[in-house]
Protein backbone atom coordinates (compact mmCIF):
# COMPACT_ATOMS: atom_id res chain seq x y z
CA UNK A 1 0.00 0.00 0.00
CA UNK A 2 1.76 3.02 -1.05
CA UNK A 3 2.55 5.92 1.65
CA UNK A 4 0.07 8.83 1.91
CA UNK A 5 1.11 11.78 0.17
CA UNK A 6 0.12 15.65 0.52
CA UNK A 7 0.44 18.34 -2.08
CA UNK A 8 1.64 21.61 -1.35
CA UNK A 9 1.88 24.68 -3.49
CA UNK A 10 2.43 28.44 -3.09
CA UNK A 11 3.76 30.97 -5.79
CA UNK A 12 7.36 32.66 -5.47
CA UNK A 13 7.53 36.21 -4.16
CA UNK A 14 10.67 36.28 -6.22
CA UNK A 15 10.38 35.24 -9.44
CA UNK A 16 6.67 34.63 -9.83
CA UNK A 17 6.34 30.96 -10.54
CA UNK A 18 4.03 28.61 -8.94
CA UNK A 19 5.61 26.15 -6.24
CA UNK A 20 4.33 22.66 -6.51
CA UNK A 21 5.42 19.56 -4.53
CA UNK A 22 3.82 15.95 -2.76
CA UNK A 23 5.88 15.18 0.79
CA UNK A 24 4.80 12.15 2.48
CA UNK A 25 3.06 12.15 5.30
CA UNK A 26 6.18 10.42 6.71
CA UNK A 27 7.99 13.30 5.51
CA UNK A 28 6.15 16.48 6.90
CA UNK A 29 5.87 14.90 10.53
CA UNK A 30 9.43 13.11 10.73
CA UNK A 31 11.10 16.60 11.21
CA UNK A 32 11.60 20.01 9.62
CA UNK A 33 11.32 20.23 5.98
CA UNK A 34 11.40 22.81 3.52
CA UNK A 35 10.33 23.55 -0.14
CA UNK A 36 12.31 25.33 -2.11
CA UNK A 37 11.91 27.57 -5.01
CA UNK A 38 13.77 26.15 -8.14
CA UNK A 39 15.12 29.99 -8.57
CA UNK A 40 16.90 29.11 -4.69
CA UNK A 41 15.62 32.67 -3.46
CA UNK A 42 12.43 31.80 -1.32
CA UNK A 43 11.62 28.33 0.76
CA UNK A 44 8.55 27.37 2.25
CA UNK A 45 9.48 25.81 5.62
CA UNK A 46 7.64 23.52 7.87
CA UNK A 47 8.72 22.99 11.51
CA UNK A 48 7.69 20.24 14.17
CA UNK A 49 6.21 21.07 17.38
CA UNK A 50 5.06 17.35 19.13
CA UNK A 51 1.57 17.29 17.36
CA UNK A 52 1.65 20.69 15.99
CA UNK A 53 3.65 22.29 13.02
CA UNK A 54 4.45 25.45 12.47
CA UNK A 55 4.79 26.47 8.54
CA UNK A 56 6.05 29.66 7.19
CA UNK A 57 5.24 30.85 4.03
CA UNK A 58 6.80 33.33 1.86
CA UNK A 59 4.03 35.86 0.30
CA UNK A 60 3.82 37.08 -2.65
CA UNK A 61 1.28 39.65 -2.09
CA UNK A 62 3.12 41.75 1.19
CA UNK A 63 6.64 40.25 0.30
CA UNK A 64 6.78 39.34 4.28
CA UNK A 65 6.48 35.79 5.30
CA UNK A 66 3.87 34.17 7.28
CA UNK A 67 3.42 31.94 9.60
CA UNK A 68 0.56 29.55 10.78
CA UNK A 69 0.94 26.31 13.50
CA UNK A 70 -1.62 23.99 12.48
CA UNK A 71 -2.70 20.35 14.04
CA UNK A 72 -0.66 17.63 12.31
CA UNK A 73 -3.95 15.58 11.65
CA UNK A 74 -5.09 18.49 10.21
CA UNK A 75 -2.10 19.11 7.81
CA UNK A 76 -2.45 15.34 6.91
CA UNK A 77 -6.37 15.03 6.39
CA UNK A 78 -8.25 18.38 5.69
CA UNK A 79 -8.83 17.77 1.66
CA UNK A 80 -7.41 21.26 1.39
CA UNK A 81 -5.34 23.64 3.99
CA UNK A 82 -5.01 26.85 2.76
CA UNK A 83 -3.31 29.88 4.11
CA UNK A 84 -3.95 32.91 3.93
CA UNK A 85 -2.20 37.04 3.99
CA UNK A 86 -3.84 38.99 6.31
CA UNK A 87 -3.18 42.12 4.25
CA UNK A 88 -4.96 40.77 0.63
CA UNK A 89 -6.77 38.44 1.68
CA UNK A 90 -5.65 35.91 -0.74
CA UNK A 91 -4.25 32.30 -0.63
CA UNK A 92 -0.10 32.48 -0.16
CA UNK A 93 -0.38 28.48 0.19
CA UNK A 94 -2.06 25.54 -0.56
CA UNK A 95 -1.91 22.18 1.50
CA UNK A 96 -4.26 19.07 0.73
CA UNK A 97 -5.28 16.50 -2.17
CA UNK A 98 -3.97 16.87 -5.29
CA UNK A 99 -6.79 17.75 -7.20
CA UNK A 100 -7.64 20.56 -4.73
CA UNK A 101 -4.36 22.08 -4.54
CA UNK A 102 -4.48 22.57 -8.24
CA UNK A 103 -7.42 23.79 -8.62
CA UNK A 104 -6.60 26.17 -5.74
CA UNK A 105 -3.53 27.30 -7.04
CA UNK A 106 -5.19 27.61 -10.75
CA UNK A 107 -7.58 30.04 -8.90
CA UNK A 108 -4.84 31.74 -7.68
CA UNK A 109 -2.82 32.42 -10.29
CA UNK A 110 -5.22 33.99 -12.12
CA UNK A 111 -5.69 36.62 -9.12
CA UNK A 112 -1.95 37.09 -9.55
CA UNK A 113 -2.66 37.78 -13.29
CA UNK A 114 -4.77 40.38 -12.55
CA UNK A 115 -3.13 42.31 -10.03
CA UNK A 116 0.12 42.21 -12.37
CA UNK A 117 -2.04 43.41 -14.95
CA UNK A 118 -4.01 46.30 -12.52
CA UNK A 119 -0.67 47.65 -11.76
CA UNK A 120 0.58 47.52 -15.52
CA UNK A 121 -2.33 49.64 -16.01
CA UNK A 122 -2.80 51.78 -12.80
CA UNK A 123 -5.75 50.65 -12.33
CA UNK A 124 -5.55 49.07 -8.91
CA UNK A 125 -8.62 50.06 -6.86
CA UNK A 126 -9.64 49.39 -3.45
CA UNK A 127 -10.61 45.96 -4.49
CA UNK A 128 -9.08 43.17 -6.59
CA UNK A 129 -12.30 43.02 -8.43
CA UNK A 130 -14.89 45.89 -8.19
CA UNK A 131 -17.36 43.81 -9.67
CA UNK A 132 -16.96 40.90 -7.80
CA UNK A 133 -17.08 42.43 -4.84
CA UNK A 134 -20.29 44.44 -5.24
CA UNK A 135 -21.64 41.25 -6.19
CA UNK A 136 -20.50 39.62 -2.99
CA UNK A 137 -21.68 41.74 -0.92
CA UNK A 138 -25.07 42.30 -2.69
CA UNK A 139 -25.88 38.69 -2.35
CA UNK A 140 -24.49 38.56 1.26
CA UNK A 141 -26.96 40.94 2.24
CA UNK A 142 -29.69 38.90 0.52
CA UNK A 143 -28.47 35.83 2.70
CA UNK A 144 -29.07 37.95 5.55
CA UNK A 145 -32.72 39.24 5.10
CA UNK A 146 -33.50 35.91 4.50
CA UNK A 147 -31.79 34.90 8.42
CA UNK A 148 -29.32 32.92 6.32
CA UNK A 149 -26.44 33.58 8.64
CA UNK A 150 -25.80 32.23 12.24
CA UNK A 151 -22.98 30.94 14.43
CA UNK A 152 -22.34 28.30 15.45
CA UNK A 153 -22.13 29.55 19.18
CA UNK A 154 -25.57 30.57 18.46
CA UNK A 155 -25.61 33.81 18.29
CA UNK A 156 -27.09 35.84 15.62
CA UNK A 157 -25.21 39.18 16.00
CA UNK A 158 -22.42 39.25 13.19
CA UNK A 159 -20.40 42.08 11.90
CA UNK A 160 -18.98 42.48 8.29
CA UNK A 161 -14.97 43.12 7.63
CA UNK A 162 -14.55 43.94 3.96
CA UNK A 163 -11.23 43.32 2.94
CA UNK A 164 -9.15 43.89 -0.63
CA UNK A 165 -10.53 40.17 -2.05
CA UNK A 166 -12.42 39.05 0.79
CA UNK A 167 -15.52 39.66 3.44
CA UNK A 168 -15.63 38.42 6.73
CA UNK A 169 -18.25 37.43 9.02
CA UNK A 170 -17.34 38.43 12.50
CA UNK A 171 -19.55 36.80 15.04
CA UNK A 172 -20.57 39.81 17.70
CA UNK A 173 -20.74 36.99 21.16
CA UNK A 174 -17.57 34.44 20.43
CA UNK A 175 -15.39 37.07 17.86
CA UNK A 176 -14.81 33.67 15.29
CA UNK A 177 -14.97 34.86 12.05
CA UNK A 178 -15.84 33.15 8.41
CA UNK A 179 -13.98 34.29 5.28
CA UNK A 180 -15.60 34.46 2.03
CA UNK A 181 -13.83 35.03 -1.35
CA UNK A 182 -13.99 37.52 -3.08
CA UNK A 183 -12.00 38.16 -6.05
CA UNK A 184 -13.25 35.98 -8.64
CA UNK A 185 -16.40 35.11 -10.42
CA UNK A 186 -16.15 31.10 -9.05
CA UNK A 187 -15.79 33.11 -5.70
CA UNK A 188 -18.90 34.53 -6.82
CA UNK A 189 -20.77 31.61 -7.66
CA UNK A 190 -19.84 29.36 -4.56
CA UNK A 191 -21.37 32.06 -2.47
CA UNK A 192 -24.35 32.03 -4.90
CA UNK A 193 -25.16 28.21 -4.35
CA UNK A 194 -25.38 28.72 -0.06
CA UNK A 195 -28.73 29.19 1.54
CA UNK A 196 -27.06 29.27 4.75
CA UNK A 197 -23.52 31.00 5.85
CA UNK A 198 -22.56 29.64 9.19
CA UNK A 199 -19.64 31.17 11.22
CA UNK A 200 -17.76 28.09 12.69
CA UNK A 201 -17.85 29.83 16.46
CA UNK A 202 -14.88 29.49 19.03
CA UNK A 203 -14.78 26.66 21.54
CA UNK A 204 -14.57 27.85 25.06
Amino acid sequence: MPEETRTIGYICPVCGQTVIAQRTAFQLCAGDSVLPCPCGKSELSFRQLGDRCEISVPCLFCARDHRAVCANDGLLRKPLLALSCPASGLSCCCIGEEGQVFRAMEKLEGAVDKLRLDDQTDSRGAFLDQVVMGEVLAELKDIAARGGVKCACGAADYGVKVGYSSVDLVCGACGAALRLPAATQDDLAALCAQATLTIPGKKE
